[in-house]
């Protein structure tokens, strides 16, 4: 049985040997990659696995997903082995992100001035506004990023933007933190509205709660994600024993 370390693994195999296939001219820029069902059944895994890859590939840029059309080729990869050393878990980012940006956001309300929430302040609005999938996770990165700035800790601002650099990095990462929030019980905007409210009140305590529980949130979807996947696979599975087993009762 695999582990929830093990599945982003499987995808990203997945993901490497379909860039692979592109680079090879399997497929070339234009083609129309085979179905979601298909690749599921060539590579003997299940749908949401195949979807992540697809996730993957996308954020490299390699591919487009076109509504009601399929998933199309956009351009030839260069592959990188280095890439795949860098890879984490979206738990563990979402972990060290819980830590440090908590802590970076109760210092930043202490100091924070009226110029530097304006900022914030519009950075809120352009995120309500843009719900676009890349729109908010720039969006997102843009706040933070900002929140960090506000402590005027050179060091502080590096870690954070290198915990969102390591994202960027990491097509797993990037990909289980893309359908989590797409399927997301919580309400994305407003926490981060929550995040900006209580550093107006210059609380450390208050914003430092409220960047964990936007942060808890995330944990959340991606625990929900985990489930709702492995679920998928089990009826899968199922429903390939039974077909089985109908086979062998027709003999």
């Amino acid at each position: 049985m695999s582990t929830p370390q093990d599945t982003p693994k499987l995808y990203q195999q997945i993901a490497r040997t379909l860039a692979a296939a592109i680079e090879d001219g399997r497929y070339a820029p234009g083609d129309r990659l085979p179905s979601e069902r298909e690749l599921a059944d060539d590579f003997g895994v299940s749908r949401p696995t195949i979807r992540d890859a697809m996730i993957a590939l996308e954020f490299q840029g390699l591919v487009e997903a076109r509504q009601g059309s399929g998933v199309y080729v956009k351009a030839a990869p260069q592959i990188s082995e280095e890439a795949s050393e860098r890879d984490v878990s979206a738990l563990e980012l979402i972990e060290a992100r819980r830590l440090f940006e908590g802590e970076a956001c109760a210092l930043a309300a202490t100091i924070i001035t009226d110029e530097q929430l304006v900022v914030l302040e519009q950075l809120l609005t352009d995120m309500a506004r843009d719900v676009a999938a890349e729109d908010l996770e720039r969006h997102e990165k843009e706040l933070h990023v900002a929140i960090a700035r506000t402590t005027g800790n050179a060091a502080i601002c590096a870690t954070v933007e290198d915990l969102w650099r390591l994202r960027q990095q990491s097509p797993n990462c990037a990909a289980a933190l893309r359908r989590a929030r797409a399927g997301g019980r919580g309400d994305f905007v407003g926490e981060h509205r929550k995040i900006v409210a209580a550093l107006r009140t210059r609380d450390p305590k208050a914003a430092r709660q409220a960047m964990h529980g936007h942060l808890a949130q995330a944990i959340d979807d991606l625990l929900h994600l985990a489930e709702s996947d492995a679920l998928e696979q089990t009826r899968e599975k199922m429903a390939e024993q039974r077909r089985m087993l109908g086979l062998r009762s027709d003999i």
